[in-house]
């Protein structure tokens, strides 16, 4: 396969990978220390940053508001220190993972392919990534397969950040497009004005998005690409995605 065949037949990576997110027991998790589920998500989240600024957080993260950032990454950070609230958070979905995917046989493999693409990307301009990606991976295959779905989640997110700023596109801009029904949730009074030159942007974002990652997935063998796929397939239909 080529790669971009991979990335369009492992799309719902995405979803996988933020499953646990706003999950019923992540969310009981985060009450238990203190943190309701929007404020476990920042922590949680941004936390492989360390005790940063809440603009480092909207670098890292892009389309939220800035002020919404502020507001909740602050108070959410004097509940919990950051780095242990993302240690936590990641549980969350080894937990979710073994629950869901101890059943599924060849996830080994995804989970080989899925270190090898990740381990194939340098990582420079995408500290989210880099940051999730330098947290330690599980030893059991469930639970690890959940994780690298995770951290695959984030290194698109965060080079597609990379590209929607090397094509001009504010990341405001760029949630509009894709998500307009969201806005509100995301801190914004607004719908952000959104041009025909904007669309045309992201788009090609997108593309360049894919252009940037191909290097990684060519590094797969045939074999290992099929087992992504498989993998990303079987995670899905045992989440209901």
């Amino acid at each position: 396969m080529q790669p971009r065949e991979i990335m369009r037949a492992t799309e719902p990576i995405g979803r996988i990978g933020q499953t646990f997110y706003f999950h019923p027991d992540t969310v009981a998790t985060g009450k238990e220390a203190g943190l309701d589920g929007f404020r476990f998500y920042f922590l949680g989240r941004g936390g492989v940053l360390g005790d940063v600024e809440p603009d480092v957080i909207h670098a890292a993260f892009g389309y939220f508001h800035v002020g919404l950032i502020d507001k909740v990454w602050n108070s959410a950070k004097e509940r919990m220190a950051p780095r242990d609230a993302a240690r936590l958070y990641l549980e969350c979905g080894h937990r979710l993972g073994r629950a869901k995917f101890a059943e599924i046989d060849g996830l080994d493999g995804f989970v080989e392919a899925a270190t090898q693409v990740i381990g194939a990307v340098e990582g420079a301009s995408l500290p989210l990534f880099a940051g999730v990606r330098a947290e330690p991976v599980p030893d059991d295959t469930a639970a690890a397969a959940m994780h690298q779905a995770m951290v695959l989640r984030e290194m698109r997110g965060s080079m597609h950040l990379l590209a929607l700023t090397a094509c001009g596109v504010a990341s405001p801009v760029a949630h509009a497009i894709k998500r307009p029904g969201d806005v509100a949730m995301f801190g914004y009074d607004e719908v952000p004005q959104v041009t025909d030159d904007d669309r045309a942007n992201w788009h090609r974002a997108e593309e360049l998005t894919d252009e940037l990652l191909a290097p990684a997935y060519a590094s797969l063998t045939d074999a290992q690409a099929a087992a992504l796929v498989n993998g990303t397939a079987m995670m899905a239909h045992a989440l209901d995605l």
